[in-house]
């Protein structure tokens, strides 16, 4: 096709012909360019009257060449055979060829005779058109260049290149926004991008063989061509007529009776084609399903997106009225609290659409997938269809499992779990008095707690301060304080640099006040104003505090391995290694659970609490810093402080659950396996801040499950005792 590109140009503007003619010398015009080089010139000088003086049109036009070959250096010609005609400047088109502008006839002015009589008028002048590849002159008659048949052929042939031509040849295997294809496999029929053809299709093995055509050959190739039977890439004479099962692979005769296939099972190549395509049916309509449940997902997300613009409005209702209560020094407050509110819609709205778009690319790649590969199915080549079939069985079954996994379940709620606490503020105002005035010092002035930054996370909290931003004097160091979280004294719990601070194995359910205060060399600043800060409640219908946590690299052996952010552990050595929960405890009561995901070879490992300062390279319990159950396949132990207690039958294998019950209200540490309780209570008189532990080896993966309901032997024996 673009060989024949240069035939479809017009010789004069170099552009595809519009609005064609043909010329008697069978050469094609645009239109517009046969008029931009339609000439006058005298009925005397006309072809026809060279003919009458025995010039001949082969004359004329060996002279016209001469007159360009003499003038083609300075870039003028003049029209050859027009002896009258002025001289005019040549053009060259965009192919090479040489035209000659129209030249302005001169304006008829009357002729006056010296002695003042008027002259005749000049003689009448023809339209003559001279061919820009041939130079054959033509006179043209009265219809001008209307009597020139229009070449449709010629108009209909462009319209068609033009179309093939926009139509670009893409990539098959691009899974989105498929790139301009650069070769096309002759034996695969499939066209592929450069990255593409690395990837699937190397240069090397049995695809070595295969012929790579560039894109519009391959497409010529694959519109004359007829479907060629597949022949063996070792025995090219031979059509494949099995299927190596162990290979994978059509194979031929000959390689069954000499080649490397002679001791490998075969089957049948129909057989196997068939059985390929119901696999695959079969893969895709468990892909139909998904795509099925993500559009429903999609419109449950949509729906999402009108709640949480209604939530949204009323929630800045209740806190405009909330707001409107207090007098003008809390204007500014209620602005900064509406920001709030909508940097919170902002971010629910941000996390929906986020998951909407991806869901929405998901399940438009896997429409692609299912469409390709139904096209796939329709393939007639068993040989060709069977090459290709395993990585797209492989695809769809990956495709599937990437739906599954939390992909389809909202990330985000639609309630805004905020709530304006308006207490403390009022209490504070209702507090407020002048204070002496005192001469300037060089004393910093008090911090200012940053309230949007301060939060609290189970038993922990988080608390961030900054200098005033008028401030002249200079900070050297800041102390943290905090209560007891009944009202008690304060107590210092940071002092240095810093401008944040995490306070972890606070208790659970209380509140507690924090201050901070600034000090250099000149003293001691006042002290910010007092932050109330309440930490995660205890759920009293299930006697156990709500905390979510996971496993602390921080303070992990270097030979713990974690995955599953954090909540599956494992190991790399032989010997065990411990690794503690990232929150502790020191009131309430606490139940968690660890599930064994892998146990090889029988090892013992370890479940229970200890304190952080705990030895990490040893089994849970074997110093004073650790309360433990350790459990093989038949029985387990309790330990502390390497004494070994209380014998009981019953291990775990792959699939168990062994369950830790911390009670500080009884002071006690009990163990479950299967949600039974194993042996007696394990350890009394429990006090301190403890962290969950763990110690295993490389035979043995758990993973932490955490904010799990008391179990039911301890509900009955807690009622019992109630």
């Amino acid at each position: 096709m673009e060989e024949m590109e240069e035939e479809l140009k017009c010789p004069v503007c170099g552009s595809f012909y519009r609005e064609p003619i043909i010329l008697p010398c069978s050469h094609s015009l645009c239109l517009s360019c046969a008029r931009n080089i339609l000439v006058q010139t005298p009925d005397s000088e006309s072809p026809q009257s060279r003919r009458a003086s025995g010039l001949s049109d082969y004359d004329y036009l060996d002279l016209d060449k001469m007159s360009l070959y003499s003038e083609a250096d300075s870039g003028y010609g003049s029209y050859g055979g027009f002896a009258s005609a002025p001289t005019t400047p040549c053009q060259k088109s965009p192919n090479g060829v040489r035209v000659f502008p129209p030249s302005m006839p001169a304006p008829h002015l009357p002729h006056h005779h010296s002695s003042g009589a008027l002259l005749p008028p000049p003689p009448a002048r023809n339209q003559c058109l001279t061919c820009p590849q041939c130079h054959r002159s033509l006179l043209l008659d009265d219809r001008g260049l209307r009597g020139f048949a229009k070449n449709r052929v010629l108009e209909g042939v462009i319209e068609r290149y033009q179309q093939s031509k926009a139509a670009a040849l893409r990539c098959q295997l691009c899974e989105k926004n498929p790139k301009e294809a650069t070769v096309m496999c002759e034996q695969c029929d499939v066209f592929y991008c450069e990255p593409c053809r690395l990837r699937c299709h190397p240069p090397r093995g049995p695809l070595a063989k295969h012929r790579l055509l560039p894109p519009a050959q391959g497409r010529v190739s694959r519109r004359l061509s007829p479907r060629k039977i597949s022949t063996c890439t070792d025995h090219e004479l031979e059509n494949h007529s099995m299927y190596c099962v162990q290979c994978k692979m059509p194979v031929c005769y000959q390689c069954l009776e000499e080649g490397k296939h002679s001791s490998h099972e075969v089957k049948a190549l129909g057989a196997m084609w068939k059985l390929h395509k119901s696999q695959l049916s079969q893969a895709l309509n468990g892909l139909s399903d998904r795509a099925k449940e993500a559009k429903e997902f999609l419109v449950q997300l949509r729906n999402m997106v009108q709640q949480i613009q209604e939530n949204s409005v009323e929630f800045e209702a209740c806190l405009v009225a909330q707001c409107d209560a207090l007098i003008d020094a809390l204007n500014r407050r209620k602005v900064q609290l509406l920001s709030r509110v909508n940097k919170e819609h902002e971010h629910k709205l941000k996390v929906v659409r986020d998951q909407i778009s991806h869901c929405t690319v998901k399940l438009r790649q896997t429409t692609g997938l299912m469409e390709y590969c139904l096209e796939v199915i329709k393939e007639n080549d068993p040989s060709g269809f069977l090459q290709i079939s395993d990585a797209l069985i492989r695809r769809v079954h990956l495709t599937e499992d990437q739906w599954g996994k939390g992909t389809l379940t909202p990330r985000m709620t639609t309630d805004f779990d905020l709530n304006l606490d308006s207490a403390p503020l009022l209490q504070s105002i209702h507090q407020l008095d002048f204070v002496q005035m005192k001469a300037p010092s060089l004393v910093p002035a008090p911090p200012i707690l940053q309230m949007e930054e301060c939060c609290t996370h189970n038993n922990s909290a988080t608390l961030s301060w900054k200098q005033p931003p008028m401030s002249m004097v200079q900070a050297e160091g800041y102390i943290l304080e905090l209560d007891d979280g009944n009202g008690g004294q304060f107590r210092e719990v940071f002092v240095g640099k810093e401008t944040m601070c995490t306070v972890d194995g606070l208790h659970f359910n209380s509140t507690y006040n924090a201050r901070v205060k600034a000090f250099n060399k000149a003293g001691v600043s006042m002290y910010s104003k007092t932050l109330v800060l309440q930490t995660s409640e205890v759920d009293i219908k299930k006697l156990v505090a709500v905390a979510w946590f996971a496993f602390d690299p921080g303070s992990a052996h270097s030979d713990i391995i974690f995955s599953n952010d954090n909540l599956t552990v494992t190991c790399n050595s032989y010997d065990d290694r411990v690794v503690l929960g990232k929150t502790g405890f020191s009131k309430g009561v606490h139940y968690w659970e660890l599930t064994i995901d892998r146990y090889d070879n029988h090892p013992d490992p370890a479940f229970g609490v200890a304190r952080v300062e705990v030895m990490k390279d040893v089994m849970l319990g074997k110093d004073d810093k650790a309360w433990a159950m350790y459990v093989d396949n038949n029985r387990s132990w309790f330990m502390h402080n390497n004494s070994h207690t209380n014998r009981t039958e019953g291990g775990i294998t792959k699939g168990a659950t062994v369950g830790v019950l911390l009670d500080f209200t009884r002071r006690t540490l009990t163990f479950s396996i299967n949600e039974e309780q194993q042996g007696p209570v394990a350890f009394e008189n429990m006090e301190g801040l403890l962290f969950p532990a763990v110690s295993l080896n490389r035979n043995v993966q758990v993973t932490l499950h955490t904010g799990m309901p008391i179990p039911r032997f301890y509900s009955s024996r807690a009622s019992i005792a109630s």
